[in-house]
C-alpha cells in the first residue's frame, strides 16, 4: 500500500501538470488505459493464465467503476489543488469499510474505527472550509462533487476486488479495469481530441507507468488484508500529494487543509501502531 500511494501520488500530479497542456480528461483516461493494458496484457501472458478470467460479469463491473471513478478523480486533480483533490479522495476508505460489512461481512476494529472517525473530521474541516467561496482557498463546488463522487466508486471497485481475489489473478482483475476504460473513454472523447506534444505525451505515458505500479501494490494488499485494513494504509499519499504540490505546482494548502490532513495522518498511524501493537502481542 505504501509503495501504491507513492506511485498514485506520482501519477496525480502528472494528471495535473498534463491538463495544463489542454489535454481533455477522456483524452488523459484513454492514454493511462492504452497504457496499462500493454503492460496488463504482457503481465498476464508471462504467467501463461487465461486473460478473461473466470467471473466475467463481475470483472466487467470493477471495470466500470473504476472508470467511472477515474473521469470522476481526473476532473478533480485538473480542477482543485493537488492537497484538496486528493484528501477528498480519501472519503473511499470510509465508504469502503462500510460496504465491507454490508457485502464482505467483515468485521470492523477499534482501531479502523478510530482511523475512520479521525478521517472524516478532518476531511469535514477542509470541506466545510472549501465550500466557502468567500474564502481565499475556496474550492469549486462541482469539483468537491466530483471527487467525493469518485470515492464512493472507488470504494465499490475495491470491494469487488476483494471478492474478486478469491478466484481470480491479480494481473487478470487490474487487466479488466483499462479494458472497459478505453473503449468508453474514447467514445466520450468523440472530436474533442487534442494533439499531445512532446512534453505532454512523456506525461501521459508516466500516467499510465505510475497508475501501474499503484494498482499492482493496490490488488496485492486487498488481496492479502482485509478490505478496510488495507485501504487505511493508503492516506500517507496525502502526505506525498502535499509535498508534490508544494513543491511543484506552489501551491500552499490553507491552515484548514493542514489541520483536517494532520487528522487524517493521525488516523492512519492509529491504524499501524494497533498492527504492530497486535503482532508482538501475538
Amino acid at each position: 500500500m505504501l509503495l501504491s500511494a507513492f506511485a498514485f501520488a506520482l501519477m496525480s500530479s502528472c494528471v495535473k501538470l498534463v491538463s495544463t497542456y489542454g489535454i481533455p480528461v477522456f483524452e488523459i483516461v484513454a492514454a493511462r488505459a492504452i497504457v496499462s493494458v500493454l503492460i496488463s496484457y504482457t503481465d498476464v501472458k508471462r504467467k501463461k493464465i487465461s486473460l478473461w478470467g473466470n467471473n466475467k460479469i463481475l470483472l466487467i463491473s470493477r471495470g466500470l467503476a473504476g472508470t467511472l471513478a477515474l473521469f470522476c478523480i481526473y476532473y478533480a486533480l485538473s480542477t482543485l489543488p493537488l492537497a484538496e483533490a486528493t484528501l477528498l479522495q480519501y472519503l473511499h476508505p470510509v465508504f469502503t469499510a462500510i460496504l465491507a460489512i454490508i457485502f464482505l461481512r467483515e468485521k470492523i476494529q477499534l482501531s479502523t474505527i478510530l482511523c475512520i472517525s479521525c478521517c472524516l473530521l478532518g476531511l469535514l474541516l477542509i470541506v466545510g472550509t472549501g465550500l466557502d467561496q468567500s474564502a481565499e482557498h475556496a474550492l469549486p463546488l462541482l469539483s468537491v462533487a466530483a471527487a467525493i463522487v469518485g470515492a464512493l466508486c472507488s470504494a465499490v471497485a475495491y470491494i469487488m476486488v476483494k471478492r474478486l481475489s478469491t478466484t481470480e489473478d491479480s494481473s487478470v482483475i487490474i487487466f479488466y479495469f483499462p479494458l472497459i476504460a478505453f473503449p468508453i473513454a474514447a467514445t466520450l472523447l468523440g472530436s474533442d481530441f487534442v494533439m499531445p506534444s512532446t512534453e505532454a505525451l512523456f506525461l501521459l505515458l508516466f500516467v499510465g507507468i505510475f497508475t501501474q505500479i499503484g494498482q499492482v501494490g493496490l490488488t496485492k494488499a486487498m488481496q492479502t488484508e482485509e478490505a478496510s485494513k488495507a485501504t487505511a494504509y493508503s492516506y500517507i499519499q496525502v502526505v506525498f500529494s502535499i509535498t508534490i504540490g508544494w513543491l511543484f505546482f506552489q501551491e500552499s494548502p490553507s491552515v484548514w487543509t493542514l489541520i483536517g490532513g494532520s487528522l487524517i495522518i493521525a488516523g492512519a498511524f492509529i491504524n499501524v501502531f494497533y498492527n504492530l501493537k497486535k503482532k508482538r502481542l501475538k
